[in-house]
C-alpha cells in the first residue's frame, strides 16, 4: 500500500512540472539539462545548469538558457527602480535555445533546428520600423558556429551573422517585454495574441551582484 502510495505522488509531481500557459496549448517546463556542447565552452560557462523547455502541445518547439549574471550599467537608483534592458549593453550575451524542428521568429521568418545565442539588440530609430513592434529590444539569434566569443559585438556585425545564420535579408529577433517583476519562470498572455516567457536573471555591476532583471521574450506571436 505504501508503494502505491509514494508512486501516486511521484507521478502528481512529476506531471506539475509541466506548466500549462493559462489553458493554453502552450506550455513550460524546466529540466536540469546542461547548455549544449554545440555552444562555445566560454559561452557555456556563462549559462545556468537549468534550461526551460517550450512546448505547442506535447510537441516540444525550443529549449532555452539563460545566462547565470549579467553586467549592467545601473546606478543605485537605477538598482532601485528595477533594472531595464537599457540598462545592459547591446549585443550582450543574455542566453541561448536549442530549436527542435523550425521556429518562427518576430518577423514570421523560419528558424530552423539548431543551437543559437541569444544576444540584446535594440530597434534602430531610424524610422524604417516606426510602429513595426510594442517594444524596442529584442533577442537576436546568432549560429552557435557562428558565435564563439564572449564579448561585445558590434550591432552591424551582430545583424549580419544573425542574417548569415537564418540565410535571410533581417536577422532573426524575438521582442522583449518589460517584466517589472522578476521570478520563476511563467508563460503568460499578452495583447495582440503574443505568449510572454518570463523569467529572471541575476545582474552585478562592477563585478557585485545587485539583483535581478526580468526577462519577458515573445515565444509566439509576430510584428504587425
Amino acid at each position: 500500500m505504501t508503494s502505491v502510495r509514494w508512486a501516486v505522488i511521484l507521478v502528481i509531481l512529476g506531471s506539475a512540472s509541466l506548466v500549462p500557459a493559462q489553458d493554453s496549448k502552450y506550455a513550460i517546463k524546466t529540466a536540469d539539462t546542461p547548455p549544449p556542447k554545440e555552444l562555445s565552452e566560454p559561452i557555456r560557462k556563462l549559462l545556468g545548469p537549468k534550461s526551460i523547455r517550450f512546448f505547442d502541445g506535447s510537441k516540444m518547439v525550443a529549449e532555452l538558457w539563460f545566462r547565470k549574471e549579467v553586467p549592467a550599467d545601473a546606478t543605485p537608483e537605477q538598482i532601485k527602480n528595477g533594472v531595464t534592458y537599457r540598462e545592459l549593453k547591446q549585443s550582450e550575451i543574455l542566453g541561448a535555445l536549442k530549436v527542435e524542428d523550425g521556429w518562427t521568429d518576430y518577423r514570421k521568418q523560419k528558424v530552423k533546428a539548431g543551437v543559437y545565442t541569444m544576444r540584446l539588440g535594440f530597434q534602430p530609430m531610424d524610422g524604417d520600423h516606426t510602429g513595426s513592434s510594442m517594444f524596442t529590444e529584442f533577442f537576436v539569434l546568432l549560429s552557435a558556429a557562428k558565435d564563439t566569443k564572449t564579448d561585445l559585438m558590434e550591432p552591424k556585425e551582430m545583424v549580419e551573422t544573425s542574417m548569415k545564420s537564418i540565410g535571410t535579408g533581417h536577422p532573426a529577433v524575438f521582442m522583449l517585454f518589460p517584466n517589472s517583476k522578476p521570478g520563476a519562470p511563467q508563460l503568460v498572455s499578452k495583447e495582440n495574441q503574443h505568449w510572454v516567457l518570463n523569467t529572471k536573471e541575476d545582474i552585478s555591476v562592477e563585478g557585485k551582484k545587485v539583483g535581478s532583471i526580468g526577462i519577458g521574450m515573445v515565444v509566439v506571436g509576430n510584428a504587425n
